[in-house]
């Protein structure tokens, strides 16, 4: 016998599992909202970590939040080879770990990418102590208060990095609250994930030999950054793909072409016969005239083309679905925080732009927490959550699991992973 009740009337709360009659073969709570809708099933045969689901947004207004500490603490982790984001060269990640612990003792991990921001160090953790202060000093309120509280400490976009690190905690440490793994939380669409990988900027000799390697380790696409030497970046998709025939192929300039070049690279693509996923941000991010001659081309080749940096805010979205202007956006984390990718998806997908998950310079742990929200929601084309595989070491705990390129989550609670929390250096004032 199944019992139903409103989601209006259910209270959200960590002790609300423990509330539950044992001798309920199956306690269903639903609501009649698609998106938002709320779902809670308890049955004793399922194991804790299986028989609960919610939805991210009824529970972001139901859940109070009471928090008894919050932390920053930076950390760092070499690269195997360099990383280029743009004109930027990276050989180190150095980033900050949120962590933020509730009254009820559950735990959350966030991670803020300092690396490849305009913000330096110093500023992140002096803007990481005033929101984990107060974190650590406000009453209890609902987690959406205390996400409008924290978009205003963190308004500037320059502070978006800060703001996704800790909305990360946050909702990773209410959902340890609820037993429920994050993608369960984001929409259950999946568990699973299929990851392209980056080829970096280097000899054709080099990149062959490169994408052979990720080939053999299970790795069916490849983004190949381009938009630095012209000749070269033929030169190395020509052997690539001679040798690699059956490899899907991405391109990401990174800005790095005027209009003129990015459509002479279409046409040479064209000649070698090769028709990649997707084309991305192939010229400056405010050449929206640029865009558009390089987008129509591409679209009589059958090439989508996506933007990254060009997507800097809602507003940007909202021009780019306007004017038709490109196929395809790339959402990361930094850039918009958890609440603002979400907004972002919900936006994309209603006007049926195609949508792109990507990672910046970061470990498993923003790594993690990203590919639990594209699994949850489910609607993401291309994926290229890799950094994790060019780092010289792994300092996360736990997570998710790996096998090639497939990522597979768990049912443990939240997104699982967390960092040994001892050995990292404290930071000023964050205690």
């Amino acid at each position: 016998m199944a019992l139903v009740l409103s989601a209006a009337l259910l209270p959200f709360s960590s002790s609300l599992l423990q509330r539950l009659p044992r001798s309920t073969s199956k306690l269903r709570v639903v609501s009649s909202h698609g998106g938002g809708g709320v779902e809670l099933i308890a049955d004793s045969a399922a194991p804790s970590a299986e028989r609960v689901s919610f939805g991210f947004k009824n529970l972001a207004e139901t859940f109070w939040v009471n928090v008894q500490r919050a932390e920053g603490r930076p950390f760092s982790v070499g690269l195997n080879s360099p990383l280029y984001f743009g004109d930027s060269k990276l050989e180190t990640v150095e980033n900050v770990a949120i962590r933020v612990e509730l009254k009820n003792g559950c735990v959350g991990w966030g991670e803020v990418q300092v690396s490849v921001t305009d913000v330096n160090l110093e500023t992140v953790l002096a803007k990481a102590e005033q929101v984990c202060s107060y974190l650590r000093h406000t009453p209890p309120a609902t987690l959406n208060s205390m996400f409008d509280d924290i978009t205003g400490l963190l308004s500037p976009r320059e502070f978006a990095p800060i703001r996704a690190g800790v909305e990360m905690a946050l909702i990773d440490a209410v959902a340890n609250s609820i037993r429920v793994p994050l993608w369960r939380l984001f929409g259950g669409v999946t568990s699973t994930l299929t990851t392209a990988i980056t080829v970096p900027i280097v000899s054709p000799a080099e990149a062959t030999i490169l994408a052979s390697k990720y080939y053999n380790q299970g790795f069916g696409t490849l983004k190949l950054v381009v938009g630095k030497n012209f000749a070269a970046e033929l030169a190395a998709i020509e052997a690539i793909h001679a040798a690699l025939p059956c490899c899907s192929l991405m391109f990401d300039a990174n800005e790095g072409y005027t209009a003129e070049e990015a459509i002479k690279f279409l046409e040479k693509l064209k000649d070698m016969g090769i028709v990649p996923l997707v084309f991305e941000q192939p010229v400056d991010r405010d050449d929206w005239k640029g865009l558009r001659q390089v987008s129509n081309v591409a679209r009589t080749y059958g090439i989508p083309v996506a933007v990254d940096e060009s997507c800097r805010s809602l507003t940007d979205v909202q021009k780019i679905i306007d004017e038709n202007l490109v196929d395809a956006i790339n959402i990361k984390l930094p850039k918009f925080g958890v609440l603002g990718v979400l907004e972002i998806t919900n936006l994309a997908r209603k006007s049926g732009l195609t949508l792109m998950v990507d990672s910046m310079a970061e470990t498993r742990l923003a790594t993690g927490f990203a590919g639990h929200l594209a699994a949850g929601v489910g609607c993401f084309k291309y994926i290229v959550l890799d950094t994790p595989f060019l780092l010289a070491e792994d300092p996360v705990v736990g997570g998710y699991e790996v096998s090639g390129a497939v990522y597979k989550f768990n049912n443990a609670r939240g997104q699982g992973g967390f960092l040994n929390w001892d050995l990292l250096p404290e930071a000023g004032g964050l205690r």
